[in-house]
């Protein structure tokens, strides 16, 4: 990547718009005069973080004490931090007890972790919930909640895949741990090919989780979609389930195609866009490449 094409990439990442401070919201979830901790990596919210949740990236970051994302940190970016953190601020404004999250494609657990970590600090209980298809990712999760004082009745994670609907999907395994972040389910496939997925070492079959099997009908702050370009699908085939329960929705878009089909969507459903900063795809032999994700997030005015 050119110098030119990399300041431009992080210049991009100023260009989101919300109707609220979203540098000052971060401002007040800061905890300060935090201590380094040897093997550890702290970020502004007090969040302790392991260097093998991403060893090429972190390990020499260990012993720091991250600043506030400024345009962003390794992991995300003022917008993506602004709108997870808006819907604890107003758990906190709207006098809630407990702060509730999904997270699909939860990876090692980062949002999941930083809002229980930042509702907790506002003085919430917590209700924390991810499902990943990766074995070594989830184990990532249980571990970095762990390490930041979540108990078992405070988190739950769910082997499998994000879907509109219940049934199967294949989910790739990888010959190295936790060097894939980008795997990609093939939901629903003919039985024929389902059966010879059960026997291929390469892949794994499992099971597809729609939004009320993870949430068990109760209400969500926030659901955090990021499962690699199936976001449309996901909230097109779950969108009753979430007028019903979902106060606001994150999602992390792959494509400008899935950008505007999530406008369309929600825009005609009547929900309220209160973040939003366009994917970032510099132009790579007439195509655009997918550098950094999008981010919206949209409120459900049913439930404000």
């Amino acid at each position: 990547m050119s110098a030119t094409v990399a300041q431009k990439i992080t210049a991009a990442l100023f260009d989101y718009f919300c109707e609220f401070d979203a540098e000052a919201l971060l401002a007040s979830f800061q905890q300060p005069d935090q201590a380094a901790e040897a093997g550890i990596i702290r970020n502004f919210l007090g969040t302790r973080i392991t260097p093998a949740v991403y060893p090429s990236v972190l390990t020499a970051m260990a012993g720091t004490v991250e600043p506030v994302p400024h345009p962003g940190n390794w992991h995300a970016d003022i917008a993506e931090w602004a709108a997870a953190l808006r819907t604890v601020a107003l758990a906190q404004a709207q006098g809630q007890t407990v702060y509730r999250i999904v997270e699909l494609g939860c990876g090692w657990g980062c949002w999941l972790t930083n809002m229980g970590v930042a509702a907790r600090a506002r003085g919430l209980g917590v209700d924390l919930i991810g499902i990943e298809g990766d074995r070594y990712h989830l184990q990532s999760a249980r571990d970095v909640l762990q390490l930041n004082g979540f108990g078992p009745d405070q988190f739950a994670l769910h082997h499998g895949v994000a879907g509109p609907k219940p049934g199967k999907a294949i989910f790739p395994v990888h010959a190295v741990e936790g060097a894939n972040w980008g795997a990609e389910p093939v939901f629903y496939p003919p039985e024929q090919i389902l059966q010879a997925a059960e026997k291929d070492p390469r892949v794994q079959v499992l099971d597809c989780f729609p939004l009320d099997k993870l949430s068990q009908g109760q209400p969500i702050d926030l659901l955090h979609i990021d499962i690699q370009g199936a976001e449309y699908d996901y909230v097109h085939g779950n969108a009753q389930a979430m007028a019903r329960h979902v106060r606001r929705v994150l999602i992390g878009t792959h494509s400008r195609i899935v950008e505007g089909q999530l406008c369309a969507h929600f825009l005609s459903l009547g929900w309220r866009m209160e973040m939003e900063r366009p994917a970032i795809a510099p132009l790579v032999n007439g195509r655009p490449e997918i550098r950094i994700d999008g981010v919206q997030l949209w409120a459900n005015p049913a439930l404000l």
